[in-house]
């Protein structure tokens, strides 16, 4: 096994030139995670993709290889920028401006469809609150999940 194929930052830098993007990674620590931090600053939006998709693709192949190679393999991040916690800090005020609404009027909100990473950061956001439960609904005739904030029995 090559040292590109154990190294997340040496194999991420190899797709990265064989797709033609100029890139410096930069390794950072993020809440115990390992983050390759791109900074490519020609090409920043076409890696970040349409509300991040790209970047989430790049991460789920770059895993993907990881653990192929090593089942024990350490999950990676990538983010661009610093485009990926920007996100979570806004996805996390758009949970607490939601639960203050739930505590205010005692009404059910439920927030737009997202994907199961965003959901995630919702639920773990809210989790420790003792007046709001959230829970993930289907999105009557689509796949796409919304969540539901309601106030605690």
């Amino acid at each position: 096994m090559s040292t590109t194929t154990q190294d997340p930052k040496a194999l991420l830098e190899s797709i990265l030139n064989n797709l033609g993007f100029d890139v410096t990674i930069e390794e950072k620590e993020k809440d115990g995670s390992k983050v390759l931090d791109l900074q490519a600053p020609d090409d920043s939006g076409r890696l970040i993709g349409r509300k991040g998709q790209t970047l989430f693709d790049l991460q789920y192949i770059l895993n993907r290889l990881l653990f192929q190679n090593d089942e024990n393999a350490e999950k990676v991040q990538i983010d661009v920028g610093g485009y990926r916690f920007d996100e979570q800090d806004k996805l996390a005020e758009k949970a607490k401006k939601a639960a203050d609404q739930v505590r205010r009027w005692g009404d059910i909100v439920e927030l737009e469809p997202m994907n199961s990473y965003d959901r995630r950061i919702i639920h773990n956001t809210l989790k420790d609150d003792p007046y709001i439960e959230t829970q993930s609904v289907e999105v009557d005739g689509t796949h796409d999940k919304a969540i539901i904030l309601r106030p605690k029995n």
